[in-house]
C-alpha cells in the first residue's frame, strides 16, 4: 500500500470492538514510539468526530485473521488479530505467525519486518502483533498496467514457485524453529486432525467430503525430508514489487505455518491456481482466481515442474493428486467451520453466506481429483 491515503475507520463500531483503541493506544505508548497514551478521546456520541492518537483502516480482502493498517503521525504498520467468536483450534494463530516471520526475517525468504507481539488479551480482547507495512501490489483479479504481458504473467507464476522453494530450503533448526512443529508423521496427523475438525465443523451431510476423507486416510504417501510449511501459500498471499522486474517483496499470512511435508504447500498452491479449462465456480473466492487463467500464466503442471526443478524433488502423479486433494479438502473443512460461525451469527462477513453451496462444490472438486488419480 505504500503511503496511499486510507480512510480512518477508528470510530466505526466494528473497528472499536476489534481494536479497543483506548486500551491499544495505552499499550503501544512506549512500545511503538509515535503513539501517546494521553490523547485518545472516549468514543464520541454518534455523529461526532474525535481526534485519536491512532488511525485505523480495516482490510476486508481476506476471510482469516483480521487485518488493519494503523498509523500514528507518519508511522504506519499492519496489525493482525484473530476474528471475533469461536473458531477451529488450529486456525487464526497469530502467535504462530509472529514466531515464524520473526525467525525468517534474517533469511532470503521475504517477510514483513516484525515490530511487536502482545499476548495479553485484556488489551484488545485477543492476541495481536504489529509488522511493518510493505509497499507493492497484491494480485487478485487484475494486473497493474505495467505487468499486462504474457512474459510478465509467466514471471509472476515462476517467481511464486521460486519463493516456495526458498521457504522449503531454509534450515529451520539454524533460525531457531526447532520445536515449531512435529516433522515426523505430518501427513498422518493432518488427515487425522482435519478429520476430527470436520466433525466439529459439520453442519450438514456432504457425501463427497466423506468420500475424500476415506480416500486420503488410505492413500498417504511417504513424505520427503521436513521443511518449514507455510500452510496458506497462494498468489494473493504475497506482495510483489510495483514495477519490473517481477520480484516478491513479502510473503504474508503465516498463521497456518509449521514444520512438515513441503509438498503439502505445493498441493495448496495448485488448489488455488486455475487452469484455462477449469469449470466455473459459484464461490467468489474461487472466481477471484481466474486471473491465472489469462494467457501467459503457467499451468498447474508447469508450476509443479518448476518446483521439481528448483528443489530436486520428484513427485509421483498419485502422490501429487493426494496433495492437491488434501488442500481442497482442508479448505472445505476450514470453511465449513466458518459457515458454522456464520449460521450462529458470529461473523459479519457476507462471504460466508456463499458457503451453503460453495463447500459441497469444493468437496466435489477434490473427489474428482482422486477419481482421476485412480484411472
Amino acid at each position: 500500500m505504500g503511503t496511499t491515503p486510507l480512510t480512518d475507520m477508528i470510530d466505526r463500531p466494528d473497528v472499536q470492538r476489534l481494536l479497543q483503541p483506548e486500551q491499544l493506544s495505552t499499550y503501544l505508548a512506549g512500545r511503538w514510539p509515535t503513539v501517546s497514551s494521553t490523547v485518545v478521546a472516549p468514543t464520541p456520541p454518534e455523529g461526532h468526530a474525535t481526534s485519536a492518537a491512532l488511525g485505523a483502516y480495516r482490510v476486508r480482502g481476506g476471510h482469516s485473521n483480521e487485518t488493519f493498517f494503523i498509523w500514528s503521525g507518519s508511522e504506519r504498520a499492519v496489525l493482525r488479530r484473530p476474528p471475533l467468536g469461536e473458531y477451529l483450534p488450529t486456525a487464526h494463530d497469530v502467535a504462530r505467525e509472529w514466531r515464524v516471520i520473526s525467525a525468517l526475517a534474517g533469511t532470503n525468504v521475504p517477510v514483513p519486518q516484525p515490530i511487536l507481539f502482545c499476548d495479553d488479551v485484556n488489551v484488545i480482547g485477543a492476541p495481536f502483533y504489529l509488522m511493518r507495512e510493505v509497499s507493492g501490489v497484491v494480485l487478485r483479479n487484475r494486473l497493474p498496467e505495467w505487468a499486462d504481458t504474457d512474459e510478465t504473467r509467466r514471471a509472476f507464476g515462476l517467481r511464486l514457485v521460486d519463493a516456495l522453494a526458498a521457504i522449503h530450503g531454509v534450515d529451520w533448526c539454524r533460525i531457531g524453529l526447532d520445536g515449531f512443529g512435529k516433522p515426523e508423521g505430518y501427513l498422518e496427523r493432518q488427515v487425522r486432525r482435519w478429520t476430527t475438525q470436520l466433525e466439529g465443523a459439520r453442519t450438514r451431510a456432504i457425501p463427497d467430503l466423506d468420500a475424500v476423507t476415506a480416500w486420503l486416510s488410505s492413500h498417504i504417501p511417504a513424505s520427503p525430508p521436513a521443511t518449514i510449511v507455510h500452510g496458506d501459500f497462494r498468489l494473493d498471499n504475497v506482495i510483489f514489487d510495483d514495477g519490473p522486474p517481477v520480484r516478491i517483496a513479502a510473503i504474508l499470512d503465516w498463521e497456518m505455518s509449521t514444520l512438515g511435508d513441503p509438498l503439502a504447500d505445493l498441493g495448496y498452491l495448485l488448489a488455488f491456481w486455475r487452469d484455462p479449462d477449469d469449470p466455473p465456480s459459484s464461490l467468489t473466492v474461487v472466481q477471484s482466481l481466474s486471473l491465472t487463467q489469462s494467457p501467459g500464466f503457467p499451468s498447474r503442471a508447469e508450476l509443479s515442474a518448476r518446483y521439481a526443478e528448483q528443489t530436486g524433488r520428484v513427485i509421483a502423479p498419485e502422490a501429487m493428486a493426494f496433495y492437491h486433494a488434501l488442500a481442497i479438502w482442508k479448505m472445505a473443512i476450514l470453511l465449513e467451520g466458518s459457515y458454522k460461525r456464520h449460521l450462529a451469527g458470529a461473523t459479519d462477513d457476507p462471504f460466508f453466506a456463499e458457503l451453503a453451496h460453495g463447500i459441497p462444490e469444493l468437496a466435489a472438486a477434490a473427489h474428482h481429483i482422486i477419481r482421476e488419480a485412480g484411472k
